[in-house]
């Protein structure tokens, strides 16, 4: 096999620590496996010696069976995530088992008992479990002091509780999470040099991938084990750094030559994957970050098209062209299989996902994408044309009566189905309330004759869910924009239809296609279908043909992206979604989103400034 210059020169690399700058296409793997080739053949190292590090399984079985394929040889070499190094480490330190790693479902059920005892007023409930389990891992993970930690979920004294019920709880039932098998063996080594001392002489050389991805904790742990020889091979580009909300920081990887003054540095530069017309942009955009490496890419000479940057009016024209293109160039010979579209969010998808459906074109998600009709807004509007359509089920008006505020009680729902008479006569001593009850019993007669779009309208400006949403910001810290997001996808859905039977069936539809792609996963590998990604879930994969949807400020960039930090993770994460694109991009936009003026992202701008 032949190799170009640089990935020699990585290739028969030979002992200190070592950093390889891998852009995307660059043959980073085969460099990884090469050289774990070259230490055990030409350098007579024993493979036991060796361990390499990915980030995920399926990462490190794909690299264990590409160095098998190389080698003929069943490998003594150790191949494994992070997660299992370390809980190996601590199986034969502690004795411990798989029955000590704590199962999702019962970290769940840890928080929502602990949540409960806070009395918190929830809209979403496994939303909010979700959100308070990812912060824990960051401040165990960033090893952040409790004290100073300023939660994004709920008052941060509250956080502070539950994060520290949590761990007690894990520690009566004798549980151990992933971030704890980090926490644990530092302290392990820390604390017991003698054992550190057998994992050093155990793992002389240690060859990580994707090393951009590391956080803090992981970098510590693997600093200790490779002292005192200091073989650290790490690969990886701080280009593609991309999972900060992880803890995974350029920074780390930009600072490898100040913890390491002596570590060589090679660029893998040539780009094996994009033509010359996609890589030169992809350039382009990324060198207006400051905080990384400076490097001259270059492509293996192919030449194709220039990428198709186009503003659509809005989201409805943009997915129909979507849908006819694919048409296009599977008429022409491409596969479905060739063709990603790729979003910033996993709620992006779903206009796209509905086209899709109606031209019959098959797709797979990659990305759980969540159902915009059972968020707990969209399931709150939907609730109240429900009722406008004669539902009088009690936990139907549970769940609007007070949004916005009413002052109507629980107590007054007395009975399976619900009487404005009989809730009239409730309050026949407070007019005050009668009078909303009154308005409510009006505006729901109003909505029952109006179409599924002046419907949504009416519930938030007429009856006024849009300024409990507000209110529910306030609360929490959130930009209310963050919140009318989802009222708007549910508008923007409302307006394809004439009545609410016809968006009722198209809302059941969607909900089974989405339960069918949950079920599928990606198990059917051999399926010819369109890949839905987000731009995080495309991270490692290619094709020929790619869309990137939606390239909007507010969206890609992400409306949250506030410091220069957060601009710089969203820029890299453009040029992530441009990489994966091998002879056709295509980069669209709209002038209006939810019928509101849209602004083309910086980022298209910044690929298409000419040098």
């Amino acid at each position: 096999m032949e190799f170009g210059r640089t990935q020699e020169q990585a290739i028969r690399h030979n002992e200190g620590p070592m950093m390889i700058l891998a852009g995307p296409g660059s043959g980073k793997t085969t460099v990884i496996t090469q050289r774990i080739k070259y230490l055990t053949e030409s350098l007579n190292i024993n493979p036991a010696d060796i361990l390499v590090i990915t980030f995920t399984r399926a990462a490190a079985e794909e690299m264990k069976e590409r160095y098998i394929r190389l080698t003929g040889n069943a490998s003594r070499v150790t191949f494994g995530t992070f997660h299992s190094i370390f809980f190996r480490i601590l199986k034969l330190a502690y004795r411990y088992t798989a029955q000590n790693i704590v199962r999702p479902e019962q970290q769940m059920q840890l928080i929502r008992e602990l949540a409960g005892k806070e009395e918190l007023e929830l809209e979403d409930e496994n939303e909010f479990i979700s959100s308070i389990l990812s912060e824990i891992s960051s401040v165990k993970g960033e090893m952040i002091d409790l004290r100073h930690y300023y939660s994004r979920n709920c008052p941060d004294e509250t956080f502070r509780r539950i994060c520290s019920g949590y761990e007690e709880q894990m520690r009566r039932l004798g549980l151990i999470d992933f971030d704890d098998m980090m926490v644990m063996c530092r302290q392990l080594f820390l604390e017991r040099q003698d054992i550190l001392a057998a994992w050093q002489r155990r793992y002389r050389y240690i060859l990580i991938d994707e090393f951009q991805d590391i956080n803090r904790l992981q970098y510590e742990i693997i600093r200790m084990i490779a002292e005192p020889e200091n073989n650290l091979f790490i690969v990886g580009d701080d280009d593609q750094s991309i999972y900060r909300f992880r803890g995974a920081k350029p920074e780390i990887m930009l600072g490898f030559e100040r913890d390491y003054p002596g570590a060589g540095r090679i660029l893998l530069d040539v780009n094996y994957r994009c033509t010359e017309e996609i890589a030169g942009p992809a350039m382009r955009l990324i060198e207006n970050n400051e905080k990384r490496f400076s490097k001259k890419i270059r492509t293996n000479g192919a030449r194709g098209k220039q990428i198709i940057t186009r503003i659509w009016q809005d989201s409805f024209e943009e997915n129909n062209r979507i849908a006819e293109e694919i048409k296009a160039y599977q008429a022409a010979g491409y596969r479905y299989g060739d063709i990603a579209v790729l979003y910033r969010t996993n709620s992006g998808p779903r206009l796209l996902m509905e086209k899709l459906m109606e031209y019959n074109l098959p797709f797979k998600a990659r990305d759980s994408v969540p159902n915009l009709y059972e968020h707990w807004i969209s399931r709150n509007i939907l609730t109240y044309i429900r009722i406008a359509l004669g539902s009088r089920e009690r936990a139907d008006f549970l769940q609007i009566i007070n949004r916005p505020k009413r002052y109507i009680s629980r107590d007054s729902l007395r009975n399976p189905q619900v009487s404005f008479n009989e809730l009239r006569e409730w309050y026949h001593d407070k007019d005050w309330v009668a009078d909303r009850i009154e308005n409510l019993e009006y505006d729901l007669k109003a909505v029952s004759r109006m179409s599924p779009l002046a419907a949504v309208n009416y519930i938030r400006q007429g009856v006024g869910y849009d300024g409990f949403l507000e209110e529910f910001a306030a609360g929490r810290r959130m930009k209310p924009e963050e919140l009318f997001e989802t009222a708007d996808q549910l508008k923007e859905s409302a307006a394809g239809f004439k009545t609410f039977e016809e968006w009722f069936r198209h809302i059941e539809d969607y909900g089974e296609e989405l339960k069918r792609q949950a079920q599928a996963g990606l198990k059917e590998k051999s399926q010819d279908a369109v890949t839905l990604a987000t731009m995080h879930g495309s991270k490692g994969l290619e094709f020929k043909i790619v869309y990137i949807l939606d390239a909007n400020e507010g969206v890609t960039p992400h409306g949250k992206a506030a410091l220069d930090e957060d601009m710089e993770e969203e820029r890299r994460l453009f040029y992530v979604a441009m990489t994966r694109a091998r002879e056709r991009l295509h980069v669209y936009a709209v002038k209006e989103r939810y019928h509101k003026k849209a602004e083309l992202s910086r980022f298209v701008e910044e690929y298409l400034c000419k040098e």
